[in-house]
C-alpha cells in the first residue's frame, strides 16, 4: 500500500532530522574521542619532560655529590701524608747531618794519620780530641715500615647494588591520578568542589584543591586538607574557571599527579550585603561584614533578594562578640526598617543564643549557641502556594530546615504574600561580630 504524499513528505523530513541529529551525536563523540586522544598524547608529553628533567637533576646531584666526596677523601689523603711524613723528614735531617759530619770526621782522620807520629803529632792530638766529642756511637732510631701508615682507600662495591636497587625502583608511572574531582555544585559567588579517591591502594591523608580562571595561566592552592569537599569564594558569575585536585599519603611530602581539570562556572548572583549601613564594616566583595563599634544598632540586610527557593544559603561565623538575646541571622520577605532584630512577623532567623524564630514567635526546638567558626544553613521549599483558608489567609507556606553545628530543626513557615525570592539579615548588638554569607 502506497503512502499518501504528505504522509510520504513527512516521513522523509522525520528521516532526515533523525539523520541530522545522528551525525550531530557522532559528531559530538568524534569531538569526546578528539578530546581523549589529546589528553593522553599532552599528559604522556608531560610526563616525559618530568622524567627527563628530573633523572637529568638526579644525574647533576649525584654527580656534584660525587665530585664532593672525592675531595673530601682526596684531602684525608693529603691531610694523613702531611702529617706523617713530617716526622720522616726531622729524622732524615738528623741522619744527613751525621752522615756529613761522619764524613767530615773521616777526611780529617785520614789526613792525621798519613803524617803519622812525627811533626804531625799534633794533628793527631787534635783530630783524636774532636773524635772523642762526637758520639759515634749515638745513632737515630729510624721506625719500621709496619709502624708507619700505608694507605689504602676502602672502597664497598656494594653500594652499587645499593644505589641500583633504588634507582630501579625509584619513580612510577600512573596511567590516571589517584583522585579525581566528582561534583561542581554553582552557589551564589562561589563553587563547592566534591571530590573522590579512585585509587583503592592510595591512602590519601591530605589533600590539596587549585583553581584558576580558564584565562589565566597560573594555578593558585585555595585548600589544603582532609576533607573532600570545599567551597571555593570569590567566583565571578558566568566567568568559567578550571578546578584540579591532588593528595599526599600518611606520613609522605610529595604530592600525587593532579587530577583531570575540570571546568566550571556560577550564573548565580553572589550575595551581598548593603553597603552604607553604620553600624557594619563590609569587605571588599561585600559578603562579609563585622559589626563595629557604631552606637546605631538595627537589621542589616541583603542589597536585594537574591535568595530563591530551592538553594541553601549559609552564613558562616568568623568571629564573635559578646551574645545578646536580640541576635538575629536569617531571611525574611522583605526589608522593614525600624526594626533591631529579625525577631519579627514575615521573617525566620536563629539567635546566637542558638533561639529560632518564626514570625517573632520563639520555637521550642532550639539549636546550639553559635560560636566562631559556626556555620548556619537555611534550606526552604515551597510547599503551597496561592490563597487557602487553611493557611490564615497566608498566600504561601514554606518548609524551612535550620541547621547548625550538626543540629538542625524543620518547621513551616506561612507568609502573607507571595513571592519569588527572599533577603537576608542579621543583627548584632555588640562589636566582634563577623559573618560570611555565601
Amino acid at each position: 500500500m502506497e503512502l499518501e504524499p504528505e504522509l510520504l513528505l513527512q516521513e522523509a523530513r522525520e528521516s532526515v532530522e533523525a539523520a541530522q541529529s545522528y551525525r550531530r551525536e557522532l559528531g559530538q563523540r568524534l569531538q569526546g574521542l578528539r578530546e581523549a586522544r589529546r589528553q593522553i598524547k599532552e599528559s604522556a608529553s608531560q610526563t616525559r619532560d618530568v622524567l627527563k628533567q628530573h633523572f637529568n637533576d638526579l644525574k647533576g646531584t649525584l654527580g656534584k655529590l660525587l665530585d664532593e666526596r672525592l675531595v673530601t677523601l682526596l684531602q684525608e689523603v693529603d691531610t694523613i701524608e702531611q702529617e706523617t711524613i713530617k716526622p720522616l723528614d726531622d729524622c732524615q735531617k738528623l741522619i744527613e747531618h751525621g752522615v756529613n759530619t761522619a764524613a767530615d770526621l773521616v777526611q780529617e782522620g785520614e789526613i792525621a794519620i798519613l803524617g803519622g807520629v812525627g811533626e804531625q803529632n799534633e794533628k793527631l792530638w787534635s783530630f783524636t780530641k774532636k773524635a772523642s766529642h762526637i758520639q759515634l756511637d749515638s745513632l737515630p732510631e729510624v721506625p719500621l715500615l709496619v709502624d708507619v701508615p700505608c694507605l689504602s682507600a676502602q672502597l664497598d662495591d656494594s653500594i652499587l647494588n645499593i644505589v641500583k636497587d633504588h634507582i630501579f625502583k625509584h619513580g612510577t608511572v600512573a596511567s590516571r591520578p589517584p583522585v579525581q574531582i566528582e561534583e561542581l555544585i554553582e552557589k551564589p559567588g562561589g563553587i563547592i568542589v566534591r571530590w573522590c579517591k579512585v585509587d583503592d591502594d592510595f591512602t590519601a591523608h591530605d589533600y590539596r584543591l587549585q583553581f584558576r580562571k580558564c584565562t589565566s595561566s597560573h594555578f593558585e592552592d585555595v585548600y589544603v586538607g582532609s576533607e573532600t569537599e570545599f567551597i571555593v569564594l570569590h567566583i565571578d558569575p558566568n566567568v568559567d574557571y578550571q578546578f584540579r585536585v591532588c593528595a599526599r599519603g600518611d606520613g609522605r611530602q610529595e604530592w600525587s599527579p593532579w587530577s583531570v581539570p575540570q571546568i566550571g562556572h556560577s550564573t548565580l548572583v553572589p550575595h551581598e550585603w548593603t553597603a552604607g549601613f553604620e553600624g557594619y564594616s563590609l569587605s571588599s566583595r561585600r559578603n562579609i561584614a563585622l559589626r563595629n563599634d557604631a552606637e546605631s544598632s538595627g537589621v542589616l540586610y541583603s542589597s536585594a533578594p537574591t535568595y530563591f527557593c530551592g538553594q541553601t544559603l549559609t552564613f558562616r561565623v568568623e568571629t564573635v562578640g559578646q551574645p545578646d538575646r536580640r541576635d538575629s541571622i536569617g531571611v525574611c520577605a522583605e526589608k522593614q526598617n525600624g526594626y533591631d532584630s529579625l525577631q519579627r512577623d514575615q521573617a525566620v532567623c536563629i539567635s546566637t543564643n542558638g533561639a529560632v524564630f518564626v514570625n517573632g514567635k520563639e520555637m521550642t526546638n532550639q539549636l546550639p549557641a553559635v560560636t566562631s567558626g559556626s556555620t548556619v544553613t537555611f534550606d526552604i521549599e515551597a510547599v503551597t502556594l496561592g490563597s487557602s483558608n487553611n493557611n490564615e489567609g497566608g498566600n504561601i507556606k514554606l518548609r524551612v530546615t535550620i541547621s547548625s553545628n550538626n543540629r538542625e530543626v524543620v518547621f513551616d513557615w506561612l507568609l502573607d504574600q507571595s513571592c519569588g525570592s527572599l533577603y537576608f539579615g542579621c543583627s548584632f548588638f555588640y562589636p566582634g561580630w563577623k559573618v560570611l554569607v555565601f
